[in-house]
């Protein structure tokens, strides 16, 4: 077998083994004087399905809270709350969302609930909102995963509410506290603070 034949070979070997389980990941072919390369063109990131893709009903009070999928970095993890005017008025919202962190059997977890910037997110400070029917507003909560002594402790949900006398809503988010005891939560706003 020539030269060219075994490099042809070798190319389509590497293609084949290198497409494996890659997903949106392609090959792009250069050549150049010294012969033909093939590299891995740059994947494309795709944001993961939200964690609560199917709309609810609209409570009695006229909003709804949902969370997206709990996002990881370097031991710190965050979810983004949605809050949703499904309501024919205007609502007004003020400052920070009611959390909760919740136990399996549904019993709040004794952590403290900081209003303030995190790691993965910036707190954009209190302010007062109209949210017309239809839209929404953006809140993260934060923490970290360290443990450095005593138990580990999980939540299985948070309870959210944002209006005064509203009864919370519980959203499934999983949230590995370490050994933190804290959870940070940024106010509601239109958009997340960059």
């Amino acid at each position: 077998m020539g030269d060219g034949k075994r490099v042809a070979v070798a190319a389509l070997v590497l293609l084949s083994v290198g497409a494996c389980g890659q997903g949106d990941t392609a090959l792009t072919r250069s050549t150049t004087t010294s012969g033909t390369t093939f590299t891995p063109a740059p994947t494309v990131w795709r944001p993961s399905e939200p964690a609560n893709p199917e709309p609810k009903a609209c409570p009695d009070s006229g909003v709804r809270h949902e969370a997206g999928q709990v996002e990881a970095a370097l031991g710190h993890r965050a979810v983004v709350l949605t809050l949703v005017n499904c309501g024919s008025v205007p609502r007004v919202v003020t400052g920070y969302p009611a959390v909760a962190v919740l136990d399996p059997a549904g019993v709040p977890v004794d952590v403290e609930v900081r209003h303030d910037s995190s790691y993965m997110a910036i707190d954009p400070g209190p302010k007062t909102i109209e949210l017309d029917p239809g839209d929404s507003l953006l809140s993260v909560v934060a923490w970290s995963a360290t443990v450095t002594d005593g138990e580990s402790e999980t939540g299985a949900a948070l309870a959210v509410s944002s209006l005064p006398g509203q009864k919370p809503q519980t959203l499934e988010v999983e949230t590995d506290l370490g050994t933190t005891g804290e959870i940070e939560v940024t106010a509601w706003d239109v958009a997340l603070a960059r």
